[in-house]
């Protein structure tokens, strides 16, 4: 299976940047319109969005971050140096039951969307459904908007589905935050002493010469060289490479599991960005 999620990730590289329209999904899938990568940044001001404005480098790095990153989001499995998560802090009064409200909350946004077909009828767009992926993204776009000025437990940027059979179970919900914020200001959202928000970074984009072939066995080969499981993690060696360097793509983010029965497990980072395909 993995090979063949690959072999449709990159396929699907000129198609998924901004907007563009992805080849059409299988007729078991449901209809997911926009296929914007989940947390991709959303956290400028509107006149800052990316569009038609936006720099040829940064919509490049966002589709190819969008199409490798494809490769891990079954759970966010270690990129090492691609990715940085913030450090757990002294427990501060009160950060338990703060960090319980939002779990709480989430909980309670969620059990409405139960049902993925409600979701899909308010607005939530399935991150390519015809890619098979242990854990599919169902985003919000209006959600992830609102996310880049406020946090609001209700709105979750993404809800997170297992598949079995045509069917999709809930497991959890993703909210994202601004890529510019510090942990400071991510500490206000979810205390750090009790979750673990994660970032991908070090992001060295391959020569757009490249063709398709070269640039699936450059992302995704053995000893591959770009984006967020290559060699390369610095500007020098990006830049000696014919590539462009962005230290952060997309925004941060974490993972929420409500439903279960313990602190630990309702913020495991383990499952967030677990060791296995």
């Amino acid at each position: 299976m993995r090979n063949r999620i690959v072999f449709s990730v990159a396929i699907l590289t000129c198609s998924i940047a901004w907007g563009q329209t992805p080849a059409a999904p299988s007729s078991s899938a449901p209809a997911s319109g926009q296929q914007s990568m989940p947390g991709m940044d959303m956290s400028k001001p509107m006149k800052d969005m990316p569009m038609g404005a936006e720099k040829d480098s940064d919509k490049e790095a966002d589709s190819d971050a969008s199409t490798h990153v494809m490769n891990s989001m079954e759970g966010h499995m270690d990129m090492g140096p691609h990715m940085q998560m913030t450090a757990l802090r002294t427990p501060k009064p009160g950060d338990t039951a703060r960090a319980q409200q939002v779990a709480d909350d989430a909980r309670k946004a969620a059990e409405r969307y139960t049902d993925y077909r409600t979701a899909l009828g308010e607005g939530f767009k399935i991150f390519h459904p015809e890619i098979p992926q242990k854990m599919y993204h169902f985003t919000n776009y209006r959600y992830a908007v609102e996310a880049a000025f406020r946090f609001n437990p209700d709105h979750p940027t993404s809800l997170l589905y297992e598949k079995h059979g045509d069917d999709y179970k809930l497991i959890g919900v993703m909210y994202t935050a601004p890529k510019r914020f510090g942990e400071d200001q991510l500490d206000e959202r979810v205390p750090l002493s009790v979750a673990q928000w994660h970032e991908h970074v070090n992001f060295c984009t391959a020569p757009a010469s490249m063709t398709m072939a070269e640039k699936k066995q450059a992302y995704l080969g053995k000893g591959a060289q770009f984006g967020l499981h290559g060699s390369i993690t610095t500007q020098e060696a990006c830049d000696a490479a014919g590539g462009t360097f962005h230290p952060v793509v997309f925004n941060w983010m974490v993972h929420v599991y409500p439903f279960e029965k313990d602190q630990a497990s309702i913020w495991s980072v383990s499952r967030q960005h677990g060791d296995a395909d």
